[in-house]
């Protein structure tokens, strides 16, 4: 009898700034990763933008990345883009995206299949799995959960424990050895999902914005679609870099708020 595999949702979070062929690439190997293992059906996946509030240098406006990547991911049937972070007023906690999506697929999944309860008013199983969502991300991504005051431990917990993650690395990076650093990674590592890329691709959105700030070619590292939009609103310059200079990321102003910590704790 064949398996019933559980329907998943990849979501990644990240500035996008710009989207690259590398940020839509991960989608790719994941993909092919989780259907390997027999258990999942990689249903969907999530392009997520942070919002304005992050306070990166040189982070340009959620309304030019979020359309970058609609431009990107024109050609994908199964890869789309989520303008609800990128929305929020303030920087929102990894942790806050994912119940928000996952409270999304959730509903759409029970809608689908319809609401089923038993004769005591209780849910009863539905007739296919019900779908699940993990986070996707790089390989120095894993490397966050060690900065001091930038996750919360019950979020950590959260997100491997309760979501799970879909590491993708490349180059000379081992995510293996960050989860093993981690006692909350380590106890949680049949949740996270290590992907080699089998294919070098160093490319990153910061070596991108340096090429453009230099007028040098960035053909074939992020979309001819992309490279346009740039070109007529004037993205990546010495000017647009220089944006949120000395500005405190929101992550380590926010921890900083909480009872008791500061900055120089």
């Amino acid at each position: 009898m064949a398996t019933c595999r559980i329907p998943l949702v990849l979501l990644a979070c990240g500035s996008f700034n710009p989207i690259t062929n590398q940020h839509m690439r991960l989608f790719e190997l994941a993909r092919d990763h989780m259907h390997s293992t027999g258990q999942y059906q990689v249903v969907g996946g999530i392009v997520s933008p942070v919002s304005d509030g992050y306070g990166k240098q040189g982070l340009v406006l959620a309304q030019h990345r979020i359309a970058m990547a609609k431009l990107a991911l024109q050609s994908s049937d199964w890869v789309t883009v989520d303008e609800w972070e990128s929305q929020q007023a303030d920087w929102t906690e990894t942790v806050v995206t994912m119940r928000y999506h996952c409270g999304r697929i959730l509903k759409e999944y029970e809608q689908s299949t319809g609401e089923h309860k038993d004769s005591s008013g209780n849910p009863s199983p539905l007739s296919s799995p019900c779908p699940q969502l993990k986070l996707l991300c790089g390989a120095d991504f894993l490397d966050t959960f060690q900065v001091p005051d930038l996750w919360l431990d019950d979020h950590v917990e959260e997100v491997a424990g309760h979501f799970g993650l879909i590491c993708v690395s490349r180059g000379g990076l081992h995510p293996e050895q960050a989860v093993a650093a981690s006692d909350t990674l380590s106890r949680h590592s049949h949740n996270i999902f290590l992907v080699r890329e089998w294919v070098r691709n160093e490319t990153s959105a910061t070596e991108v914005r340096r090429a453009l700030r230099r007028g040098l070619s960035v053909k074939y590292l992020i979309p001819d679609s992309v490279i346009e939009y740039i070109h007529q609103h004037n993205l990546y310059t010495e000017d647009s870099e220089r944006r949120n200079k000395g500005t405190v990321l929101r992550p380590l102003a926010k921890q900083a708020t909480q009872p008791g910590k500061s900055l120089d704790d």
